[in-house]
């Protein structure tokens, strides 16, 4: 220890040593200690904490390992050397280590000089007796023994400015880090459509850094791209809480340009959340969400933008509704996109196409050309998209996508040689961590197999693809695909003896699915 080290632990053990003569706490004693060491020693806020209970970097280490140990997680990566970097302000812990050194020092992150709550959303702050320190007390601070935050009297929701359903969906994400199962109960569909409510009202009533919405961008693109491999309901909490940031920054007008560039990601994560909600089951909050979306996108002046919107709600009544309602959708974003290469411009004919064979049923010769032409449209259009839209698979339309609906719109209309070619090659598009739009394709070449009479191929194929799925990997959109699939089968040849064993299969999927959606 050197000479500065050995006269700031000297004076800290005595403002500590005073203060528990004097009853005093110790978070008060670490306040004490920062105020009075920082200025001469440079004594960060989280190290006046440590010093105030009168222990070493490894007793604090042994602390956390403690309390991993006792939520069930493995043994942190974290050692003396981390922590003296948090102490020295050279490096900042994250959402995991600083809830835990919440824990361990009963306090919130803002006592440890961090700002923002804890990701778990709870009070870290429980009484202590004088003298008490991370020796002698019992680690009791779970998230499962503390109370919940309060609601302000009234209970309403936007009183604190969305915190408390911030809050809801930190507790989610880190029950979703723990490994538990989470559903979408009704606290967590209350949180999810207040925070998409709040933005409504802020669209129609913001002072940011450029940089910061620099970051901002940067972190819708990148949920984006973990849109097709990402469970959805862990998705979804990570994108309302920027989407909630996003908000909190448009509570008063900014500039023009800054203004238009919130906007636009108000929009893309709203569009994003619907897209998410679509998988979740949920297709009333899913039209909510595009609804917010559309008068974001509205107040970009963006036609493009606004197309992928409308486009995008267009899978809502494609997979849930009336199909005639798609198809309207779908020449709305067509129309609006007009002659300008982009996403909806690709997006929109395909849609057109697997809403025209859905209200069809496949085979009749007017419908089937009608759909080919929109399908033609879609490849034309694609071939002049730019080769970052090209690369998107949430914000953008990819070669993959294209093939995977060219060949459900195909399926529908009843040409399984064409269709089951196309989809082959849309499988080859994808990487070994995507799943649902592989899954989908599976059970798409399965239907294909049904239709040219290969009923135990079918099956064997679709019984597969489901089995496959991991935890959280079964939204309600991919089952629903999955009972198509059976029923098609009960139609063609009933009593099939291996229907049994995959209707068995399709609902074991279901019961182990963490959604509330019906399935239909």
């Amino acid at each position: 220890m050197s000479g500065r080290q050995h006269r700031e632990t000297e004076l800290a053990r005595q403002i500590r040593a005073r203060g528990l003569a004097a009853g005093q706490a110790p978070a008060q004693i670490a306040e004490e200690i920062y105020d009075r060491c920082g200025p001469q020693f440079g004594t960060t806020r989280i190290k006046g904490h440590r010093l105030a209970h009168g222990v070493a970097l490894a007793d604090v280490i042994e602390q956390i390992r403690a309390l991993f140990e006792r939520d069930g997680k493995a043994a942190p990566g974290i050692g003396e050397t981390l922590l003296s970097a948090y102490e020295s302000g050279l490096k900042r812990p994250g959402p995991e280590y600083l809830h835990y050194l919440c824990s361990a020092y009963r306090v919130e992150p803002a006592s440890l000089g961090y700002d923002g709550p804890c990701i778990c959303g709870h009070d870290h702050r429980a009484p202590v007796v004088a003298g008490s320190d991370l020796q002698n007390r019992r680690p009791d601070t779970s998230p499962g023994t503390r109370e919940p935050l309060n609601r302000p009297a009234g209970g309403d929701p936007s009183a604190n400015g969305g915190e408390e359903d911030e809050n809801v969906l930190r507790r989610t994400l880190l029950q979703l880090l723990a490994g538990a199962g989470v559903t979408l109960d009704g606290q967590l569909l209350g949180s999810v459509e207040n925070v998409r409510r709040r933005m409504d009202e802020t669209l129609v009533s913001a002072t940011v850094s450029p940089a910061m919405l620099d970051q901002w961008e940067e972190a819708t693109l990148g949920f984006g791209r973990q849109y097709m491999n990402t469970p959805p309901l862990r998705l979804l909490c990570d994108v309302l809480l920027e989407f909630s940031a996003v908000r909190k920054a448009m509570e008063h007008r900014q500039p023009v340009d800054l203004q238009e560039r919130l906007c636009r990601m108000a929009a893309q994560l709203a569009g994003l959340s619907g897209m998410i909600m679509v998988n979740l089951g949920d297709h009333r909050m899913a039209r909510s969400f595009f609804r917010t979306g559309r008068m974001a996108a509205d107040d970009t002046g963006d036609r493009a933008l606004r197309a992928w919107v409308i486009a995008r709600e267009a899978l809502v009544p494609l997979y849930y509704g009336d199909p005639r309602e798609a198809l309207n959708l779908a020449r709305k974003s067509r129309d609006l996109a007009g002659q300008t290469p982009c996403a909806a411009q690709a997006m929109a004919p395909v849609f057109e196409a697997r809403a025209l064979a859905m209200m069809a049923g496949g085979g009749k010769k007017d419908v089937v050309d009608q759909a080919k032409r929109a399908l033609s449209r879609a490849r034309a259009a694609f071939s002049q998209m730019t080769a970052s839209e090209q690369d998107d698979a949430t914000f953008g339309y990819t070669e993959r996508q294209l093939y995977f609906h060219q060949g459900d719109a195909l399926v529908r209309l009843g040409q399984p040689m064409e269709a089951d070619l196309i989809l082959e090659q849309a499988l080859t598009k994808y990487g070994p961590s995507d799943w649902l739009d592989p899954t989908i394709i599976k059970l798409d070449r399965a239907k294909c197999r049904l239709l040219e009479g290969d009923v135990e191929e079918a099956l064997r194929i679709a019984t597969t693809a489901l089995t496959s799925l991991g935890e959280g990997c079964r939204p309600d959109i991919l089952m629903q695909r999955a009972y198509e699939v059976a029923k098609a089968v009960e139609t063609r040849a009933p009593g099939h003896p291996a229907l049994k064993e995959y209707l068995e299969a399709v609902r074991t999927a279901s019961v182990t699915a963490p959604i509330t959606g019906e399935v239909l």
